[in-house]
């Protein structure tokens, strides 16, 4: 759990008592593979913090294709947070990819620590405004780079990463077909 407080302190100090808090409310779960963290249309009732596995944010369109929007891994927070925050229905699903298992805060733990640590919004507010600005400058990249640059980009920014996610996910998050990924992973290497 060392991880998780060390995550949350990159956007802003917390006390010892503060830290126990925080850890005092937290559950571990186990999501196994192709099971739902969120999903759409539902309310999500928790926010989790990923310490081992993987996730993929998805949507599905009306012939049930999906489509990946992103992916969430160790060392990362997964949930829908605005629907977390303001109780409304999630326009996405949260899948796990690879069996996995989280730290849980619940909605009611959260509005406790919302209470009861004084910079807890502001934490937050930042912490959402990173993941925020994270998200854009990956759409941006998505929207102005060729399929190989998309590529060696998530190479980069995610190490590791590709050879642990099926390559049909990886080829709709680059937003090209799993043949075009297979001709771009042979042109590089």
């Amino acid at each position: 759990m060392e991880q998780l407080i060390a995550y949350v302190e990159q956007f802003g100090q917390l006390t010892a008592s503060q830290k126990s808090l925080v850890l005092a409310g937290v559950e571990e779960q186990v999501i196994p593979k192709g099971n739902y963290f969120v999903e759409s249309g539902k309310i999500c009732a928790s926010i989790g913090f990923v310490y081992n596995g993987i996730f993929r944010s998805c949507y599905y369109n009306k012939q049930g294709d999906s489509f990946t929007r992103y992916f969430i891994y160790e060392g990362r927070f997964v949930g829908d947070i605005n629907g977390f925050l303001d109780r409304t229905p999630s326009s996405e699903y949260i899948e796990a990819i690879t069996d996995a298992k989280l730290w849980v805060i619940s909605r009611e733990y959260f509005a406790l620590l919302e209470s009861q640590i004084p910079a807890w919004a502001q934490l937050l507010a930042r912490l959402n405004s990173s993941v925020l600005e994270n998200k854009m400058r990956a759409v941006s990249n998505m929207l102005t780079q060729d399929a190989q640059t998309r590529y060696l980009n998530f190479l980069e920014h995610y190490p590791g990463l590709a050879n642990r996610v099926p390559q049909s996910m990886l080829a709709s998050y680059l937003g090209i077909t799993p043949s075009s990924l297979s001709r771009i992973r042979k042109n590089i290497t």
